[in-house]
This record gives C-alpha cells, structure tokens and sequence, in this order.
C-alpha cells in the first residue's frame, strides 16, 4: 500500500500530539516536583540511576521516586518526538510541519544532555567549591522544556482541523498586525519571567523574602540586598509587569470577540490561568515554599505560556503558510 503525504486533518495525528500534551505536563510537573524538594541528585550517576533503569528503592523513596520518575518521563517525551517526526515525515506534506517535529526531537535530545550535564558537573561528583554550572544546566534545562511546550503547542494546533481548513486565518483582520505583536511580546515577557523563576527555584531563593505582599514588615521594598533576594525581587516586579500587560493584551483581543469565538476563548484562558498563577506564587510563599504549591507554581506558569503561545501562533497564521 502506497503512502501519500497530504495537509488534509489526519485524527489519529491531532490526537497522538494531544496525548503528546498529557506527556509533557507530567513531566513538568515531575521537574518541578523533583526540583521544590531538592532530589536532583537523589542518583550521582547519569543516564542510568545507580547504574540500572530500575534502581532499588525508586519506588519507596520519595527523592528517588520523584527524580527517576522525571527521567523516565523525559524518556517517553524523546519516544513521542520520535513518532511525530516518523509520523510527519511519511504523512504530512507541509514541510514546515515536518521541519517542526524534527526541531522537536532535537531540542529533546540537548535536552537530555542538559539534564545530564546538571548531574554530571554538580559540586557532589566534581568536588568543586561551588554549585554554579550545575545550576546553570539546571536553569537552561528548565527554559528548554518550555521550548518543547511550545514546539509540541505548536504541532497541536497545526494538526487540529480549525487550522487546516482556515478557520484560524486572521490575516484580514483590522488590526491584525499589532494583536500579532502584542502577542509575541506577551511570550516573550513570560518566557523571561520563567527564566528568571528557574534561577530563584534553582538558586533556592524562593523564601529569600518571606512575606508576601510586603517584602517586611511595612514596605514593598527589602531592607537589605543580596542574589537571592535580588533575584527573588526581580520575580515579584516581573510578575506585575506581565499581570500588567497580559490584563491589557486580553482587552485587546477580546475587543474583537464578535469576529471569531478565538477571541472570547483565549483571553478567557488566559486570565484565569494567570489568576490562579499569582494566587499559587502567593500560596508558596504563605505556605513556607510547599512543594505542591510551588510545583503547581511552576506547572501553571507553564500552561500560561502555551496558552500565550497559542495566540501568537494562531495570530501568526497566514494563508500561504499551508
């Protein structure tokens, strides 16, 4: 039987990339789970854990479990990637689609890598006097996931039928141009606003001022500086600059409600995922950094940047690019 590439709506390729969603959720969640209780180096040893694929105790011992966990998750995220790009290579004839998938598998291979790299050169294997390109890995390690969030988003959207048969083409749209700009820089806010969480949470600066919303007693502002609490300080500002922009960015877009039911969807998810995130940064700190809480945390401030990235992908739609 002859095997014909094709851009029409293959079901079977919309559902694998939405299964593919449900993969990456727990393995984000099992990062940011291993990383609030500290269990990254619960194995001295990289890729294997102490040396086996089924080390003992895994499953009994809460760092071993959370840490092991995330490597086989980060495993099943490598395979997955290897069925889209075999997936796409024999069906798909978009060749930015297929050019998607294989981008996908590589930034899940550097991922690996990275991940490695975190426990291979922290201070516990190579005896140095500090953790920082441990850390370093470390922060990287987590900005890449968002890469493969997005990259996997992206396929998703791309194979569901909404944007295949052109119900996502806002081309024409008065004032297209500046919700596509707006939308872009939206991610851009909250991908650095990630990147400079991953440094706190890795930096363990999470609790480096422990009140919230005052820094002390009687002001927005510390008493006195240091990393942790510069960094940590840097997170709160941040975090009201996006809250800022995103409320301003979602009028925007719901502006345009009456032209297509994207515009009352996504704005929608949007504030409310962002209302939940500012409740659960709350919530770490209220709760003396619970690793649930700063899990979920992490976890939400995730689906809040694939639902930015939706819009700006789906705004970014052009007729020609199928």
């Amino acid at each position: 039987m002859k095997i014909e590439r094709t851009a029409d709506y293959k079901l079977g390729l919309f559902i694998y990339c939405l299964l593919s969603l449900v993969a990456i959720t727990l393995l984000l969640f099992a990062g940011g789970f291993t990383t609030s209780i500290k269990a990254g180096m619960a194995f001295l040893d990289w890729p294997l854990s102490n040396g086996s694929i089924n080390p003992e105790g895994w499953l009994t011992e809460s760092d071993k479990f959370a840490e092991h966990s995330h490597r086989l998750l980060g495993a099943q995220i490598g395979l997955i990637s290897i069925g889209l790009v075999l997936w796409t290579y024999l069906r798909e004839s978009r060749a930015w689609v297929r050019h998607l998938s294989v981008a996908l598998l590589a930034i899940v291979i550097f991922q690996g890598l990275l991940g490695g790299g975190r426990v291979v050169f922290d201070q516990l294997n190579t005896s140095s006097d500090n953790n920082l390109v441990a850390q370093s890995f470390a922060v990287v390690h987590a900005c890449g996931a968002m890469l493969v969030l997005t990259l996997l988003v992206s396929l998703t959207i791309a194979s569901s039928k909404a944007w295949i048969s052109g119900r996502f083409d806002f081309s024409n749209l008065e004032g297209a141009c500046c919700l596509r700009r707006m939308a872009w820089i939206a991610y851009g806010l909250t991908f650095v606003q990630i990147a400079v969480g991953a440094v706190m949470r890795h930096a363990d600066a999470g609790l480096a001022i422990a009140r919230f919303p005052l820094a002390n007693a009687n002001s927005l502002i510390p008493d006195y500086w240091n990393f942790a609490i510069s960094i940590h300080f840097a997170h709160r500002v941040g975090a009201l600059v996006l809250t800022v922009f995103l409320v301003y960015y979602c009028v925007r877009l719901f502006q345009q409600h009456r032209v297509h039911g994207f515009f009352f969807r996504y704005p929608l998810m949007i504030s409310a995922i962002l209302l939940l995130q500012v409740y659960l940064g709350a919530l770490t700190i209220w709760t003396v950094k619970n690793p649930y809480s700063a899990t979920m945390h992490h976890l939400v401030g995730a689906f809040l940047l694939a639902t930015i990235w939706g819009t700006a992908f789906i705004l970014s739609k052009k007729q020609s690019s199928d």
